[in-house]
């Protein structure tokens, strides 16, 4: 009944300046809203037309309640609400005030918002007036039209709700159809209710108008003496016709709706293959009985709802079980990095309008790796399906397990991408592999077919960071390409490096390189906290939209904290040369003692001494060994002993004549600390030694 901006006033300036009698000759009574203090000042044909005494109005609009229904405030203050914000000028509404006597009549109210120089509503003035004549005229034209033009109309509006439901990829959508005044209220309806059958039981999902809700009525069984529950049990209508009929048939709810005014009912079983997912019901205050037509007409609509539940039901079944499963895909923790600060976002795209599931193939990952290092990986499986993630979750597994074999980032990303090629799918992706020495700050950038990462550096300036790029995973090893170059760049203590999928990039009338311009302004206009950073990149991609998920990862280098080499010494040992194996006892023996740790030289030569030999006995190839001091809140000598075997070492009991056996016992002794760490083409088998600073 809403007829906003279709009839507005021209009010001069001066408005109003005496128009009472002008108005009393219509009919009409005027209103003054000051939205400011709160006060809505009446005139006399004003009161008349809610059919209020001037002593039981207080001046607010809160006091108007006494004569407007709870069902029509709510709409009016919305359709208010609604005009000041969208900077309309004038709004009209049709609504219903309950007088005197109890009974309802129609009223029509017009007002025209007045703002100051910024743009600020500050007065509503306007006019009221009873539409009841009106209305009734209009109901009699209604009847007295041709039997075919109202059958027509009532087609039209089942044709228009069935359109509209086309649209709905949720229950809830459902519901805001049905809801929507220009739905099912242009049948005449006052109330609507839903329910949907939940193992044995009917839970209700809409109600209204709001405030009617019955209490005891959220979820009840099938087998209870409600009309819900028997359309249900029976898998037929329910078509209540008189009050009379609504209190007889269901005498525990209907002292719960005598307020609503409620004359006839309509509930209908939602069937869909011969079984029943729901039911509606809907509720009218001003009508008696049913024709045949009319009957008709709502089982039909009944049968199109049924059908929009079923299929919204099964997206968001479908679409849980994707989230699902892509949320199983990804980190669920990301570790925490010495040295440096990181912030990870992925929301996944809203397609409107289609049948995809909000799903899609971005990932990102973080691996530690050994010696202060950190790999940084983002990646955008192609397609917006269960597949798509199912093949992310593949290559991030096997892109983390290359990386911590101590594979080189172009050789990670080699594998990888032979590996999506052998997985017999139809699917490439594009992905970055950055990895980072923390210590130093170089980054080696590794791109397979993905947009360039940026950097922020610690001023607030940011910049794009070219590199050159292979084919996307999976074509690059279709087509034999396997070649990735590294590029290399410097991160300084505060520089963040920005890693993202082109979710975050790509906009409408923009190309790629517009962009990634944007991007960049905005990352060097958003705060310095990557946490904060991240958050408000999402903002702005979640508000802007779109047909594709985001992936992002951010990671800030800290001020150095990490251990700084203060020497480093290495020597190649090739087997069956005794000569090379000498020279390194007498380069471990002279570093030793240059560096200040003669009081544990004995210890580091027979653990050095000791590793060596286990390489070159165990494993068919040298070994290269390497000895640096580290610094930090301590200074230790750390020896470093590497191969080409992948097999680990292991600790064995030598028994009591034998002559081998003890060496890692040795190692484990004497040693501070240590361990090993997968290498690209073997292993290295390291230990550290807590060295007395040098004066």
């Amino acid at each position: 009944m809403v007829d906003r901006g279709a009839s507005a006033l021209a009010l001069p300036d001066d408005w109003p300046a005496r128009p009472e009698p002008i108005l009393a000759l219509n009919h009409m009574g005027s209103f003054d809203w000051d939205l400011d203090a709160g006060l809505l000042r009446m005139d006399a044909q004003a009161h008349e037309a809610f059919d209020m005494r001037p002593d039981e109005y207080d001046g607010s609009p809160e006091g108007l309640a006494l004569r407007v229904p709870p069902d029509e405030v709510h709409r009016l203050d919305a359709l208010v609400a609604r005009a000041i914000k969208d900077g309309s000028d004038n709004y009209g509404a049709y609504f219903r005030i309950r007088r005197r006597d109890g009974g309802l009549r129609w009223t029509h109210m017009q007002g025209h918002i007045r703002r100051d120089e910024t743009g600020r509503p500050r007065r509503i003035i306007g006019i009221v007036r009873d539409a009841t004549q009106e209305l009734d005229e209009l109901a009699a034209r209604r009847e007295e039209a041709a039997p075919e033009d109202v059958r027509r109309q009532q087609t039209n509006v089942v044709q228009l709700a069935t359109a509209a439901l086309a649209h709905a990829r949720t229950v809830k959508d459902v519901i805001d159809v049905l809801k929507d005044t220009h739905g099912l209220t242009h049948l005449g309806a006052t109330s609507l209710v839903m329910g949907l059958v939940e193992a044995g039981r009917i839970r209700l999902i809409a109600e209204g108008p709001e405030g009617s809700f019955v209490p005891g009525t959220r979820v009840t069984r099938i087998d209870e003496p409600y009309p819900m529950s028997e359309v249900v049990r029976t898998l037929t209508p329910r078509f209540i016709e008189s009050p009379q009929e609504f209190a007889a048939g269901y005498p525990i709810l209907w002292p719960h709706l005598t307020d609503l005014n409620i004359t006839a009912a309509a509930y209908l079983p939602l069937i869909v293959q011969a079984r029943p997912i729901g039911a509606m019901g809907l509720l009218y205050s001003d009508r008696r009985g049913f024709t045949t037509e009319e009957r008709n007409i709502l089982l039909a609509l009944g049968s199109s709802i049924a059908q929009s539940l079923q299929r919204a039901m099964f997206y968001e079944q479908e679409k849980d079980i994707a989230q699902g499963l892509q949320q199983a895909m990804l980190p669920r923790t990301i570790p925490s990095v010495s040295g440096a600060d990181v912030a990870v976002r992925y929301r996944a795209a809203t397609i409107g309008g289609s049948q995809g599931r909000d799903i899609g193939g971005d990932w990102y990952d973080l691996i530690p790796l050994p010696g202060g290092r950190v790999g940084a990986v983002i990646g955008d499986v192609q397609g917006h399906d269960t597949h798509a993630a199912a093949v992310m979750g593949q290559l991030r597994i096997v892109l983390r397990a290359y990386a911590a074999e101590g594979h080189t980032p172009a050789t990670v990303m080699a594998r990888a991408s032979v590996f999506l090629h052998e997985l017999d799918t139809d699917r490439f992706a594009t992905c970055l592999y950055a990895e980072a020495d923390l210590a130093t700050g170089v980054v080696q950038v590794v791109r397979a077919g993905h947009i360039d990462p940026l950097v922020r550096s610690a001023d607030g300036t940011c910049r794009r960071v070219p590199a050159p790029g292979g084919l996307p995973l999976g074509l690059s090893a279709e087509f034999g390409s396997l070649d990735y170059p590294a590029a290399t760049v410097e991160i300084d203590p505060g520089d963040t490096l920005l890693l993202c999928t082109d979710g975050l990039v790509e906009q409408p009338g923009l190309d790629l390189d517009d962009g990634m311009r944007a991007l960049t302004a905005l990352v060097a206009a958003g705060p310095e906290d990557v946490r904060e950073l991240a958050d408000q990149l999402i903002e702005v991609f979640e508000e802007r939209g779109g047909d594709d998920d985001v992936a992002l990862l951010l990671l800030r280098r800290r001020s150095l904290h990490a251990p700084r080499a203060g020497g480093r010494l290495q020597q190649h040992v090739a087997p069956g040369d005794p000569e090379a194996l000498t020279g390194a006892r007498h380069m471990i023996r002279a570093a030793v003692r240059a560096w200040g740790a003669r009081d544990r030289a004995d210890e580091i030569e027979l653990v050095a001494d000791e590793l060596i030999t286990n390489a070159l006995m165990h494993t068919e190839g040298a070994a290269i060994v390497t000895l640096r001091v580290l610094t930090d809140s301590d200074r230790r000598l750390r020896v470093e002993v590497e191969d080409t075997s992948s097999a680990l070492p292991r600790r064995r009991e030598a028994g009591e004549s034998g002559v081998s056996g003890r060496g890692l016992l040795l190692v484990d002794l004497l040693s501070d600390v240590w361990g090993v760490e997968a290498r690209g083409g073997g292993k290295c088998v390291w230990c550290e030694f807590v060295v007395p600073g040098r004066g």
